[in-house]
């Protein structure tokens, strides 16, 4: 179990270990929490001097697989299969992590240190060392797409306005804002305010990755384990550490609803049926106008979304001709379609797909100069086109038809 002293902190301390380290006992073992800032010079000297004291068995670093290699393989780009990445809806999904590692780099490039070069610490220093690496982190698509499945419509359309809006704005960070975080009561803050906002996001991203890391850190193997976090988990590992839980649990995606599932359905079967209703009350040219409503405000307002992401003409006219009927038939989306026009007209290369990081570091700007993130923004922009003129057009139909 835990010790914890008498003046609160966790066992016995010990010489030189940084303040942001905690000292934990699970079953005998020693277990060191590093919580760090993530774009902090002293949050690397703080993994630096932690290790250097502990000498630890394993090491273990708040990373998955798939953002290992996105740190250690900066090449990695050059396998991405975007026909498949819009295929099996991940568009959104990719643009998502590519708008948070730019706001993550301008807040490093402010404070001269590279986002996440405490974690890449770690791991040189599990090599040089020869301990035990262990990624702890859930993976990030899993995270994510757990995440989207909790949130409703205005939570989603209000979360992508956050990331929008946080990664385009200059960040105002500075060394003294970077050391609120570091500790613990700046971070809570942090996520108290995260916490009223988006409740089910934060389960997601923060509570429930608290039990993953938590109990990844408890299986290292070793007698003597570093574990580098955000600071912000540190509380939350050290009150979970204690319990044996199974991650399967935490790894699955949870299938939709029923309600979920059927809404899909719902929504154009209610428009279909409004429509059908204004023939049998006004007649056919009734029902012609709410269908040239529907095509139109469907069509244009994908269209325009096409266009604001610089779509070729031939993928902003794609996105016209499908929303109408892809509005129509959950199956399949707008920016899908547009998408793959747009991949189709403007291929993109090896050398494309290599010069995604120069995307993060010219963002915003970079976003529509690729070939690659532009596709993202094809696909994103026309969805999100789509949607809001099914709403916008099936509103208007049923107003003239009642």
């Amino acid at each position: 179990m835990i010790r914890v002293d008498s003046d609160g902190s966790q066992g016995p301390a010990v010489a030189g270990l940084p303040a942001n380290t905690r000292r934990l006992h699970d079953r005998g073992r020693e277990v060191y929490l590093v919580g760090t800032a993530h774009v902090s010079l002293e949050s690397i000297d703080d993994v630096r001097t932690t290790v250097e004291l502990v000498d630890p068995d394993a090491i273990c670093v708040e990373l998955c697989q798939a953002r290992y290699e996105a740190f250690t393989r900066p090449d990695a780009w050059r396998q991405t299969d975007v026909f498949k990445v819009i295929r099996e809806g991940k568009a959104a999904l990719l643009l998502s992590q590519l708008i948070m590692s730019a706001f993550y780099k301008r807040i490093g490039d402010r404070l001269g240190v590279r986002p996440g070069a405490d974690m890449l610490e770690g791991i040189r220093l599990a090599h040089e060392r020869d301990a035990k690496l262990v990624l702890a982190d859930r993976d990030v698509q899993v995270t994510m797409k757990r995440t989207w499945r909790r949130l409703g419509l205005w939570s989603k359309l209000k979360l992508l306005f956050l990331l929008l809006t946080s990664a385009v704005a200059e960040p105002e960070i500075d060394k003294e804002t970077v050391d609120d975080l570091k500790r613990g009561d700046g971070m809570g803050d942090v996520l108290a305010e995260f916490a009223n906002a988006f409740p089910d996001v934060k389960w997601t991203i923060i509570d429930e990755r608290d039990v993953y890391l938590a109990q990844k850190i408890r299986e290292a193997e070793g007698e003597r384990v570093v574990a580098i976090v955000g600071a912000g988990h540190v509380p939350g590992i050290a009150r979970e550490i204690l319990r044996d839980q199974p991650l399967a649990p935490l790894e699955t995606v949870p299938v939709p609803s029923f309600w979920s599932r059927s809404i899909k359905w719902l929504v154009p079967s209610l428009i279909l049926a409004i429509i059908a209703y204004g023939f049998y009350r006004a007649g056919a040219a009734h029902s012609l106008e709410s269908i040239s409503i529907w095509v139109l405000v469907n069509g244009v307002l994908a269209a325009v979304g096409a266009a604001l992401a610089l779509g070729h003409p031939l993928t902003v006219l794609s996105a016209f001709l499908a929303a109408p009927i892809t509005s129509l038939n959950p199956t399949i989306a707008a920016g899908w379609v547009s998408g793959l026009v747009q991949a189709w007209v403007k291929k993109p290369t090896v050398a494309d797909l290599e010069a995604m990081g120069e995307v993060v570091a010219a963002f915003p700007k970079g976003l529509w100069r690729n070939p690659v993130s532009r596709i993202l923004l094809v696909v994103v922009f026309s969805n999100l086109g789509s949607t809001l003129g099914t709403f916008i057009g099936g509103s208007w139909i049923a107003a003239r038809s009642f």
